[in-house]
């Protein structure tokens, strides 16, 4: 090492001619005005923190206008528009209710009952009934959903019998997935991102669980409906005590605890990844945490929260309790909303059971202070797991139930016109204008010019782009717009298939011209890891989903009007034929490809390399490998992909379609499943195997 610096220090200490050249170093992408990394991130957090401010701007405005009942039938529609069909009460299917078994303790007898909250998707209740001689029954009743946990867990055993010895009877559930009974097929992200694609909620489950226990209570002789039920739950089970609150009447008393704070705090400011069920469809610009509180007036609320919680801090939960207190006064109902903090975590505590036994006293019992029983902690015992056990069929679960729904969207799409659907799932309005676009220099490679560029299709979003084109003077031809998942290089370097696609060693070439684009989030633009994506259940893709699918603007909808922004930019150069231009794309860039072919028919033709066969698979097929940013929800209320395809006007190509685990498909399956647009001829190729050949021939025989 010492030798190799004597060699060169002399050589460096000259007049410096090339350290002065290598100031001026252009080659490479164009720098960004924005930080790539974190550009996909910040938009959403930015637009996510708007469309909450003016939720909460519609809330304030129209309680200071007096009309509260308005607004609060628009946000129990809202609700019911995000969960998708919830039939319950007279509405719902027979509950089938099937005894388990009965266990006597010292202070309360335990009941395991199995009834369906939907047909054939069970309820695994455990009961938990006060002491006759002590509570002589009929007893209010008090339902408790559990969260991401068990029925067997600390924090639902303890709570249920402490209920008991004050004199309520308490019945908690499983939630589907989570560590309980109904595991199989209801897994909260891989099953729960699914319910995008049919256009509902994953909550759907949770809520009409909870809501299905009320109508089983209201079977039992033992309970006493008269003045309703109440429902207090922690963490997930207190969202489901705030979603059930807004739609169910007979939820005369609410207490939800470590659930419940401003969106804008959690999960967007801090970027953590929660359950999709949490983040329905559309919600941000309908409903806040806040907004389901106050819709539910006049069910008397009780927010509880643990000063020690780590994820729904105290600090948090404190801003939604001043927010809410405002709101219940405006509403004139200040009295029905009170705000426990508890010293603790994140669990629900003794404490907390007994300050809600005390609001179960008062608003649903109508009853004066009592002196309630001194409980011991150490007297609450944790039951075995197999005394609340009660065996719910698995074979009936949120998978399979969005599944057949699916299938049955495939007989009742909702839009007679293709285009009329994209438009409507991607949300365009317009076509897109030509974005602003920085340009590097042109650098001649061989017998082509290759230029870096950065589109700009909106504020703060940059579209990293290459540009390669015939190096001939006054050149003018036909092109060919590129999207790649896996980055825009990817068919370019080391004489990739883009690169014969334009010809590139030939000193003859005429094109085409290729544009190949990083749409938000993809190549140079690939989000940076943020400190939750270290959970087991944390990640970028699920983040970036679930807060943009509660935008009401999925990310693969913002990628597609990414496509049209350069789209609308290639037409506009004056050295590119716009009758001559064909989209393309592999993996999900080939959808991008597809669905910029079905907005704009005067494209020349579309080719789609790997792409994903169906949104339908990802809902039917059993595992899936594609990315959660890669579900477009509501899509299959809509449209599929073998029926956009049928429906292009140009010709188009699809080679090697993949199945939900990107496997291609089998050639006899994949044009079953296109035997629509296979019908029209010439017009549609289907090939069940990736071939640059193939796709290199059908560019050249439209453009000949």
């Amino acid at each position: 090492m010492g030798f190799t610096l004597f060699v060169l220090l002399p050589i460096l200490s000259a007049d410096a001619i090339w350290s002065s050249q290598a100031e001026s170093f252009a080659l490479g992408p164009v720098p960004a005005m924005v930080d790539l990394r974190n550009m996909l991130t910040q938009h959403l957090v930015k637009k996510s923190c708007a469309l909450l401010d003016a939720t909460a701007q519609r809330r304030r405005d129209a309680l200071a206008a007096g009309q509260f009942n308005a607004w609060r039938a628009s946000v129990r529609e809202a609700v019911l528009n995000a969960l998708g069909p919830m039939p319950f009460g007279k509405e719902g299917c027979p509950l089938n209710v099937r005894v388990v078994s009965r266990h006597e303790r010292e202070y309360y007898t335990i009941e395991n009952v199995l009834f369906e909250s939907l047909p054939g998707y069970e309820v695994n209740a455990s009961v938990y009934l006060p002491r006759a001689d002590a509570f002589p029954p009929p007893w209010p009743g008090i339902v408790i959903p559990v969260g991401h946990s068990a029925k067997t867990r600390e924090s639902y055993q303890k709570p249920a019998q402490a209920f008991t010895r004050m004199g309520y009877l308490a019945l908690t559930f499983d939630p589907p997935g989570q560590g309980g009974e109904k595991r199989p097929g209801n897994d909260h992200f891989s099953d729960g991102v699914r319910c995008y694609l049919t256009g509902h909620s994953s909550n759907r489950y949770f809520i009409i669980d909870a809501l299905r226990c009320i109508d089983y209570l209201e079977t039992r002789p033992d309970v006493d409906m008269k003045n309703g039920v109440g429902m207090t739950g922690v963490s997930g089970g207190g969202m489901t005590t705030m979603w059930a609150m807004v739609l169910d009447n007979r939820i005369t008393a609410a207490g939800p605890s470590c659930c419940a704070v401003p969106r804008a705090l959690h999960p967007i400011l801090d970027n953590y990844a929660e359950c999709p069920e949490v983040l329905a469809f559309g919600r941000f610009s309908a409903f806040d945490d806040a907004d389901l509180f106050t819709a539910a007036i006049p069910t008397p609320v009780l927010l509880m929260a643990g000063a020690k919680d780590e994820v729904f801090t105290a600090d948090m939960s404190r801003s939604l309790a001043n927010e809410l207190k405002e709101s219940f006064t405006q509403a004139k109902h200040e009295d029905q909303f009170s705000f426990f903090l508890d010293p603790g975590g994140h669990n629900y505590s003794l404490a907390m059971a007994v300050e809600f036994t005390k609001w179960m006293d008062h608003w649903v019992q109508g009853i004066p202070e009592r002196k309630l029983p001194a409980i011991a902690e150490d007297s609450l015992e944790m039951v075995p797991d197999d005394l609340l056990a009660c065996h719910p069929r698995t074979d009936c679960n949120m998978y399979t139930i969005n599944k057949a729904m699916a299938q049955d969207l495939r007989e009742h799409r909702s839009f007679a016109s293709i285009q009329e659907a994209v438009r409507a799932v991607i949300n365009v309005k317009e076509m897109q204008p030509a974005p602003e676009c920085r340009a590097g220099a042109p650098s001649l490679v061989w017998f082509h010019y290759l230029q870096e560029l950065m589109l700009t299709p909106e504020p703060g979003i940059e579209l990293p782009a290459t540009l390669l084109y015939p190096a001939k003077a006054e050149w003018r031809g036909a092109a060919v717009l590129y999207f790649d998942d896996r980055g825009r290089w990817t068919d370019l370097r080391t004489s990739g298939p883009l690169a014969g696609l334009t010809g590139f060693i030939d000193a003859n070439t005429n094109g085409p011209a290729i544009l190949t684009v990083d749409v938000r989030g993809w190549g140079d633009s690939h989000p940076a890891d943020l400190r939750y994506d270290i959970a087991g259940w944390g990640g970028r893709g699920r983040w970036i989903e679930y807060v943009s699918a509660a935008m009401g603007d999925p990310v693969l909808a913002m990628r597609v009007r990414d496509g049209l922004s350069a789209l609308a930019w290639l037409r506009a150069q004056p050295h590119i034929d716009p009758a001559k231009i064909i989209a393309g794309g592999h993996g999900m860039g080939g959808v991008i490809a597809l669905h910029l072919a079905a907005l704009d028919s005067t494209l020349a033709g579309v080719f789609a390399e790997s792409p994903l066969a169906t949104f339908e698979s990802l809902a039917a097929s059993e595992n899936y490998s594609w990315s959660p940013e890669d579900f477009l929800p509501g899509v299959l209320k809509h449209y599929d992909l073998p029926e956009l395809a049928a429906a292009l006007t140009m010709p188009a190509l699809i080679a090697q379609p993949l199945d939900a685990a990107k496997k291609p498909l089998p050639k006899k399956d994949a044009e079953e499943m296109y035997q629509s647009a296979l019908r029209k001829g010439e017009k549609f190729s289907l090939i069940a195997e990736s071939d640059a050949g193939a796709i290199q021939h059908f560019v050249q025989n439209i453009l000949k």
